[in-house]
């Protein structure tokens, strides 16, 4: 649960319980009609975001990492290049 947290917000985790919450309630009131079709395709769509935004934060976790350390080397550079110009 706690890797949840890591990628969803409070906000997320509403949407994607009210959107299963009411593609279930759509396909017992409507049945196994043309019209479910319709409700699954919004479904998946949401689903497809909810995913994709999974994905984002998956990628974004190891771009931050390397400019952390990017930012570390040129603070080290700067701090050496101060230290030069006092000498």
């Amino acid at each position: 649960m706690s890797r949840m947290k890591q990628h969803f917000d409070f906000g997320s985790l509403i949407v994607i319980a009210v959107t299963f919450i009411l593609f279930a309630i759509a396909l017992f009131t409507k049945g196994l009609t043309h019209d479910i079709l319709l409700e699954a395709a919004i479904f998946l769509v949401s689903l497809k975001l909810i995913i994709m935004s999974y994905k984002n934060v998956d990628l974004a976790e190891p771009l931050q990492r390397n400019l952390d350390s990017i930012q570390e080397v040129v603070r080290r550079i700067e701090s050496q290049d101060r230290k030069n110009r006092a000498e």
